[in-house]
């Protein structure tokens, strides 16, 4: 496996520079994958998002359908787009240290 290294800490990644072990985030790991792939400094919607994408995977062992994450956050679909470029499954689940989400080319 690839690893990726930011700001001096080293990461076990895929070949999409998804974590390959989840149990390694936190908002650290986070906020370093985000400065990475060019996000800048992360906000609260950004968070609120990341936090809806942890709690479904540590529930439910799989990512959110993106209307949950509009509907828990009330972030609209537009603005998650805004927020993650790459999108709500290759954007944010990468930043949230969840594997790549089944169907993400």
């Amino acid at each position: 496996m690839p690893v990726i290294e930011i700001d001096g800490q080293k990461f076990e990644v895929d070949g999409d520079g998804f974590l390959v072990d989840p149990s390694v985030w936190n908002e650290e790991v986070a906020a370093l994958f985000a400065k990475k792939d060019g996000l800048g400094e992360l906000n609260e919607k950004h968070w609120a998002i990341l936090k809806v994408i942890r709690n479904n995977y540590e529930e439910k062992g799989m990512a959110p359908m993106i209307r949950s994450i509009c509907q828990e956050t009330g972030v609209k679909l537009r603005e998650i787009y805004e927020l993650f470029p790459d999108g709500p499954a290759r954007g944010a689940c990468k930043i949230a240290g969840l594997p790549k989400p089944d169907g993400c080319v």
